[in-house]
């Protein structure tokens, strides 16, 4: 949809639907959003938003134009923003709640209900309740549903179970989503080092950084840089800039299976029917490869598998690449002897030997594939490098000009002085 159609559609609702409403967009639309409102409405929307979607938009800032958009924010919220925005951007920090609901242990639950009414706002993250001390110090989160099922003349100290999940406020984003499945909670305390209850996290926050880190790492396995924005409100050379750079890198990669190739020359001029079966070998070495990558990424992600398990990966690829090599050595002999004998193709008088020569390569690029495609997210991890970054067309590229040099020894070594 164009902008202009954007900002007409969300002007026509009343102020308190568009600041509801204002989260959903993305950050560009956002931008835009606030750059044609009047002041006056820009700084409302803005200090309205709860404190998580309102961090969201300011982390999505930058240089001047943070400055500016920041001084929409009154004096309170801009300083809690300004602390939070000193945080790494992939600590929880960045997507914390500051509209949290907290009593004190010596309350009756008659008590802590009527102080809830009467300082507290019900918003996402009232689901839990939090105890605190008189220092704002957490002592425990107590869910909403004990408070209303029990009875109204106990003390809250009584119903306390002495277990808190929490996260330090410089935690990344990668714990709290794995405390989050850990302990399947919608929401989660936030303190800092001294164990002061600072602000909580939820769930749908934790969300939208799980499909953001997938989308990212996604795009990154395809060959192409993450891109800022949406696809569709990428602008079109800022697409181009994120595609060619990878592009670049893997022609030039490939030119070296030309290299390779000619380094061959005098066997493929002498022996024309094994240049007839390169696609074949490469492909298949290529597509292994992807596939081991794609296994281990996946593994790693979800913590299935560290770097300490290198070597049980290593052996685990090496039969199944094993395995996957004789399955299509096998084919690729069984297609050879069968082209041969039932007069549709004539691979000459030597066409046993090419035969063998086409399985035995199948065997040892599939393994070479396998074998690439699972260590090389596991290098990349040691060395602090997003494994995502060793995407299918890399491994392909990889694979294809080792593939073809395997090829050709295996074929000089068996064709020598028959063929070769």
């Amino acid at each position: 949809m164009p902008f202009e159609a954007t900002y007409q559609a969300f002007q026509s609702f009343p102020v308190k639907t568009q600041v509801g409403i204002f989260p959903y967009l993305d950050a560009l639309t956002q931008k835009k959003i606030i750059r044609q409102l009047g002041n006056e409405k820009a700084a409302y929307i803005l200090n309205e938003l709860s404190s998580d979607d309102r961090l969201t938009f300011y982390s999505s800032l930058k240089g001047v134009e943070l400055s500016n958009f920041i001084e929409y924010l009154n004096e309170a919220n801009k300083d809690t923003t300004h602390d939070l925005l000193g945080y790494p951007d992939n600590s929880v920090a960045r997507l914390i709640n500051t509209d949290f609901a907290s009593i004190e242990r010596g309350m009756t639950i008659a008590e802590a209900a009527e102080h809830l009414r009467k300082y507290h706002k019900d918003t996402e993250a009232a689901n839990d309740i939090y105890v605190v001390d008189n220092e704002g110090k957490l002592i425990d989160d107590i869910p909403v549903r004990r408070l209303v099922l029990n009875d109204p003349q106990k003390k809250i100290e009584d119903i306390l179970d002495g277990f808190c999940a929490l996260l330090r406020i410089t935690d990344s984003k990668e714990q709290a989503v794995a405390l989050f499945k850990e302990y399947d909670r919608v929401v989660l305390p936030v303190v800092n080092a001294d164990n002061i209850l600072l602000g909580v996290l939820t769930v749908d926050d934790v969300l939208d950084v799980v499909e953001a880190r997938d989308t990212k790492e996604m795009q990154k396995f395809g060959g192409l840089e993450s891109l800022d924005y949406p696809y569709v409100k990428t602008p079109f050379f800022s697409l181009i800039k994120k595609r060619a750079g990878w592009l670049i890198v893997l022609f030039i990669s490939e030119m070296l299976t030309a290299t390779a190739m000619s380094y061959f020359d005098m066997e493929i001029s002498k022996a024309v029917v094994l240049a007839l079966f390169v696609p074949l070998i490469i492909s298949s070495g290529g597509n292994s490869g992807s596939q081991a990558a794609t296994l281990i990424i996946r593994a790693m992600a979800v913590k299935e598998l560290t770097i300490k398990n290198w070597w049980y990966v290593m052996r685990r690829e090496i039969c199944s690449g094993l395995i996957l090599g004789l399955i299509l050595g096998s084919i690729g002999f069984l297609r050879i002897s069968l082209w041969q004998n039932f007069h549709w193709y004539n691979y000459g008088p030597y066409w046993m030997l090419v035969a063998i020569t086409v399985c035995l390569s199948l065997i040892g690029i599939v393994m070479w594939g396998t074998l690439s495609g699972s260590m090389i997210p596991i290098v990349l991890k040691r060395f602090k490098l997003d494994p995502a970054t060793s995407s299918a067309p890399f491994v392909a590229t990889l694979v294809d000009v080792t593939g073809l040099v395997i090829y050709f020894t295996i074929a000089a070594i068996l064709l020598k002085g028959t063929l070769l």
